[in-house]
């Protein structure tokens, strides 16, 4: 296909010549509708930040011209599927598609995933996925449309402001304790290794850096050897120590009213306003995974780990403005119970998943179409 000014060329991303320009590209590309306030990414320096903790990894960058026009990324790892005959499937998953705005709607993006697809394909991967908003028309079309991705599951993601002023009150009901990584590890194989997109390699999730460690919940009184009546388990990454996020194309009211909220807050504490944190200069946030429990008193198990992580980020304002956590659309015992900003959060969002293999048509055709488990893993190297 010709695009005016030469061929359009695709290639490997190579960290010497391309950063650069790569984070040129990033500053001037918005997540999210282009009609809706939307999020700049600063990679802080590290391009592939985002999938570097991956175990197989991947960019692609498009050039024209000479121009660097175009980028995508891809990871490889492998996971639990409900699928027959087997249940672990190699799968890769798509993320961080970027055309640059005066290049969009010639073919780029549609280029660019192809590519991918096929180093996928290079590495035997089963199936390939993606996140994206579900009223995100452009990236629906793209994917959907005309790549011929099957939508498939619609998690909620919840996002809680974190309050540098205020703590969150956990009940002295309840006693919380750090695993050791291996006995959180041992946890998750025993109770979430059957869900859906579980990472077989949790124990390198978990011994990350970025991870700054599984929590559990029970009833004062019980002890954590013998497993209690009721319990709940979590585990938190550090996402602002890969990268920092920053609204944009918000009303000058919003504005406004967000610095109006925090000078009451800082010099008048006594009115009790809700605090909202600055999303106007760059972020980090926390993100909550592996959210798990059982028992009658689950609910408010959870909802104290997260008051305990609430507590943990306000003491790092400027690593963490918020808390995310992303969980399975129709988990709503668990959607109860953490605390979340409803403005702020998704109900549904939209991941979309596509085989890459012919001989598989009809076990996917049953994957997609099987209700989807309560639970589902999502994987914080892929945020």
């Amino acid at each position: 296909m010709g695009y005016g000014s030469g061929e359009l060329i695709i290639r490997s991303y190579n960290a010497q010549n391309d950063r650069v320009r790569v984070e040129g590209l990033e500053s001037i590309c918005e997540v999210g509708p282009a009609d809706k306030p939307f999020l700049f990414t600063d990679t802080l320096g590290d391009p592939i930040c985002r999938i570097k903790n991956s175990p197989i990894y991947n960019m692609l960058v498009a050039e024209l011209g000479g121009q660097l026009v175009g980028v995508i990324q891809g990871t490889i790892k492998l996971v639990t599927l409900h699928k027959p005959p087997k249940n672990v499937a190699k799968v890769g998953y798509i993320l961080g598609l970027r055309v640059a705005p005066a290049y969009r709607r010639h073919g780029i993006g549609s280029r660019l995933v192809t590519k991918l697809e096929e180093w996928f394909v290079a590495c035997d991967v089963d199936y390939t996925y993606m996140a994206t908003e579900k009223d995100n028309e452009a990236s629906n079309k793209l994917f959907v449309n005309k790549l011929g991705y099957v939508k498939f599951r619609t998690p909620a993601i919840l996002v809680n402001p974190v309050n540098h002023h205020r703590s969150s009150q956990i009940s002295s009901n309840f006693k919380l304790t750090k695993l050791k990584i291996e006995e959180a590890e041992s946890l998750y194989r025993k109770y979430l290794s059957s869900t859906e997109f579980f990472p077989i390699d949790i124990g390198n999730i978990l011994r990350n850096k970025l991870s700054l460690g599984t929590w559990v919940s029970y009833p004062k009184g019980e002890t954590w050897g013998k497993v209690p009546t009721s319990w709940a388990m979590l585990s938190v990454w550090n996402c602002g120590e890969l990268f920092k996020l920053r609204l944009g194309n918000v009303p000058i009211s919003c504005f406004m009213y967000t610095k109006s909220s925090q000078l009451i807050q800082k010099f008048l504490p006594c009115f009790k306003l809700p605090s909202i944190p600055d999303f106007f200069d760059p972020f980090g946030f926390y993100f909550i995974y592996g959210v798990y429990g059982e028992g009658p008193l689950y609910g408010k198990l959870v909802k104290s780990l997260c008051n305990f992580v609430h507590n943990m980020a306000s003491s790092k304002p400027k690593d963490c403005k918020v808390i995310v956590t992303e969980i399975g659309g129709n988990d709503t015992r668990s959607k109860l119970h953490i605390p979340h900003r409803k403005s702020m959060s998704c109900s549904e969002d939209l991941w979309c998943i596509k085989s890459l293999k012919n001989e598989d048509r009809k076990s996917f055709h049953k994957l997609t179409t099987v209700p989807p488990t309560r639970a589902l893993f999502v994987d914080p190297r892929e945020v």
